[in-house]
């Protein structure tokens, strides 16, 4: 086919359909530079400044649209999750078998590495009940939960905690205190005359939970954790 043949297609399929070009941003940059290019060094394109300006605006707008949108999908990944593991926990039928989905099939469906559940007592903890589950249980004395989501500092304790950390002993998450990066601290209300309790969730990632991190969702899953809490213990 000769040039002239295909220059000649080639303008009547631009007249014939010309959005063929306006949709193409590369075309429009091209054109506009080679108009650009025509004006000479002295003249001042108004419109090209103007059109160049408004591409960036869009280009701003279309990355906060995919971001409120990826947002969006990882809110509602993260609410599923939360409501698959808050209907296991109402499985079990008596207590030990509730602290074992804690460990297990909760720990899987929240995507952590390990889940440790603290009750402050009075007691030395040689319970045997706390001996078998001492991979999820474990009993602390009279002001360990404030102690541990304060770190020794006069600072409120929140009710949910979201930090990176590097256990320095394995009192808490035992043989999973050596990998465990990053935590979330859920301190429990155990209802009235009842010391606190912790729910830990430990996980390997580093980035897993930080304090800059929204902690509605994990707000409500302590929640519901502490009413289930509080009719095993009544």
């Amino acid at each position: 086919m000769s040039s002239v043949k295909f220059q000649e297609e080639l303008r009547e399929k631009i007249i014939s359909d010309p959005d063929v070009i306006l949709e193409d941003q590369d075309l429009m940059r091209a054109l506009v530079a080679a108009n650009e290019r025509s004006l000479g060094d002295n003249i001042v394109d108004l419109r090209g400044i103007a059109m160049e300006r408004l591409e960036t605006r869009l280009d701003r707008l279309e990355d906060t649209h995919r971001s409120v949108i990826a947002a969006a999908y990882e809110n509602l990944a993260g609410t599923n999750q939360v409501h698959r593991a808050i209907l296991r926990m109402l499985d079990p039928t008596d207590f030990e078998s509730f602290l074992k989905e804690l460990g297990g099939e909760v720990a899987q469906i929240l995507r952590v590495d390990s889940v440790r559940l603290v009750l402050e007592s009075t007691e030395n903890g040689d319970d045997p009940l706390v001996k078998r589950l001492g991979a999820v249980l474990t009993v602390a004395d009279p002001g360990f939960v404030d102690g541990y989501l304060s770190q020794g500092r006069n600072v409120p304790v929140r009710p949910v905690t979201l930090r990176q950390i590097h256990p320095n002993n394995d009192h808490i998450y035992g043989e999973a205190a050596g990998y465990i990066r990053s935590e979330a601290a859920l301190k429990l209300d155990l209802g009235q005359n009842r010391l606190p309790g912790l729910l830990l969730l430990g996980a390997e990632d580093p980035h897993m939970f930080k304090a800059d991190q929204g902690t509605d969702l994990l707000g409500f899953f302590g929640g519901v954790f502490e009413r289930i809490m509080r009719r095993w213990l009544s």
